[in-house]
């Protein structure tokens, strides 16, 4: 406000954009992808997994290129993973089609090409939700489920220091 007490309105004078602003690479990004489905294993051991791709520059993570595979349950530890150690509100999985388990039902049940599709766009949903957010990207549960190969289900709960 002025010294008289009207609100000053005028503009902030803006520098012109050059091309390497508009079109360069974004300054901060986070992208996670979850596709691939593949049914793996026999009988009572038959499970999907999903390949979970990340790509970033986001300074917190060591790797800025990262490809896992993981399966229904390695989400669900994440889940828990944060709901115990961290301050942020968790979101939901996908639901865990108790249902589609029952004999004798006219589809394929879990590994229906639909429900894993389905499944799959909500474990996506799912994992962007919780990566985007910039407490959780601090958290050491995270980044061994986005980045390493086999996870450690002992490991030390904390945050990752860069």
């Amino acid at each position: 406000m002025s010294n008289d007490g009207v609100a000053d309105t005028r503009r902030l004078i803006a520098r012109p954009q050059d091309p390497m602003d508009a079109y360069g690479p974004p300054s901060n990004f986070l992208e996670i992808d979850v596709y691939d489905p593949q049914i793996v294993g026999t009988g009572r051991n038959k499970h999907t997994t999903y390949e979970v791709r990340m790509k970033t520059n986001l300074p917190i993570f060591k790797l800025k290129d990262s490809c896992v595979r993981r399966r229904y349950s390695d989400f669900e530890w994440l889940k828990n993973e944060l709901e115990r150690d961290s301050k942020i509100v968790v979101p939901p999985l996908p639901g865990k089609a108790v249902i589609r388990l029952m004999p004798f039902r006219g589809d394929d049940g879990i590994f229906d090409e639909s429900f894993i599709e389905e499944r799959r766009a909500g474990l996506e949903l799912f994992i962007n939700r919780i990566a985007g957010h910039p407490l959780a990207q601090n958290e050491r549960c995270l980044h061994m489920f986005l980045q390493e190969e086999v996870i450690d289900r002992n490991y030390i709960p904390g945050k990752v220091r860069h």
